[in-house]
């Protein structure tokens, strides 16, 4: 079955940098578009960055020059580098795949960005 597990999240200060690391198993990887989302507290879960079997990506603008997707397909694993956080980005991050019309998710990553 499809497995999402996401890590790498943690306390950091603002100004600084993170790597997610989302592990996955249970479909062939390489074939499929990988997602971030995230979701503060009460709102609705938020897309933000999507990345192609080969690579090629795309960020929304809140995000764009301060995180970046990719992938690595050998190691069916996604990653998310985050630069310059800001307190508003402390929230929980979430992969997700989407395979014969379901959508995937993993339990999550708590980012949390404060002095």
């Amino acid at each position: 079955q499809v497995q999402l597990v996401e890590s790498g999240g943690g306390l950091v200060q603002p100004g600084g940098s993170l790597r997610l690391f989302c592990a996955t198993s249970g479909f062939t990887f390489s074939m499929y578009f990988m997602r971030w989302y995230r979701q503060a507290p009460g709102k609705e879960r938020e897309l933000f960055a999507t990345i192609t079997g080969a690579s090629i990506t795309n960020h929304v603008d809140s995000v764009k020059g301060r995180f970046t997707i990719s992938r690595d397909n050998a190691k069916s694993t996604v990653y998310l580098q985050m630069n310059s956080l800001k307190a508003e980005d402390t929230v929980v991050y979430y992969c997700n795949v989407r395979k014969v019309g379901m959508n995937y998710w993993g339990k999550g990553t708590l980012v949390t960005v404060s002095s």
